[in-house]
């Protein structure tokens, strides 16, 4: 059976490297939603992720529902809370923050979303999520009360990375935060990828196309971006991601 992971896996030998693009069902983009999805189904992205730290009203599971009846790619939940489970995705980023020592985000939120993730038939893909100091006070760093990894440590990096790697996850994602100053540094996204043999995904602070090229030449084995296309980029600004993360 054909499942999300391994369509990832598939983009990862196929292509060198993916591109997921975030999208935020959040009533700052009502009327944009349509556009957005639009754009990624002519980029060349390879699936669209969603979520974000907060939920800010009550139409997110509809919005949810849209972005999944429009889109041509996987779609990923990619959860700030269990609060953001439903059925209108392909899959679920089954995440712990393994950079943090709040246990509420190591295991509390997970125990209590595993059994709606099963009744609901997500495919859960477990992911170790470390958190970075980006130059900015991220909302995923406030909202999970998670002391960043700092940017000049890689071996503390790949210490964290190894250990989740070990504990079974399928994925490492190394977030600088939405919005953030400054990206994972390269020498940090190398020292990981030589050292854990499973997909590595970097996101956060990548705004420019030659940018996420770098991070792939670095180790990444996928990119994300989110703001960088809610900011007004539109379809071309994808597809120069797509074309430069899949070419690097």
């Amino acid at each position: 059976m054909s499942t999300v992971y391994s369509h990832l896996e598939k983009v990862r030998q196929k292509k060198g490297a993916g591109y997921l693009v975030l999208i935020d069902p959040d009533r700052k983009n009502d009327g944009k939603l349509e556009k957005l999805v639009m754009s990624v189904n002519h980029s060349g992205a390879d699936g669209i992720l969603i979520g974000g730290s907060l939920i800010m009203d009550s139409g997110f599971h509809e919005r949810a529902e849209k972005i999944k009846s429009m889109a041509e790619v996987p779609v990923i939940l990619f959860p700030g809370s269990v609060n953001q489970l439903g059925p209108h995705c392909d899959a679920v980023f089954f995440m712990s923050i393994i950079s943090g020592r709040n246990p509420t985000y190591l295991i509390g939120e997970q125990v209590v979303g595993a059994p709606l993730v099963k009744d609901l038939g997500l495919e859960p893909i477990p992911t170790g999520y470390m958190i970075f100091d980006g130059g900015g006070y991220s909302t995923a760093e406030f909202m999970s009360g998670s002391r960043p990894l700092p940017m000049n440590r890689p071996e503390i990096s790949v210490a964290h990375a190894l250990a989740g790697q070990y504990l079974g996850m399928k994925l490492i994602y190394l977030e600088a935060g939405s919005g953030a100053e400054s990206a994972v540094p390269d020498d940090t996204i190398s020292a990981v990828a030589k050292n854990i043999d499973i997909p590595l995904i970097v996101g956060g602070g990548i705004r420019k196309p030659e940018v996420a090229a770098q991070k792939v030449k670095a180790g990444a084995s996928f990119i994300v971006t989110g703001t960088a296309i809610e900011s007004g980029g539109g379809g071309e600004l994808l597809k120069s991601f797509a074309d430069a993360i899949h070419g690097a």
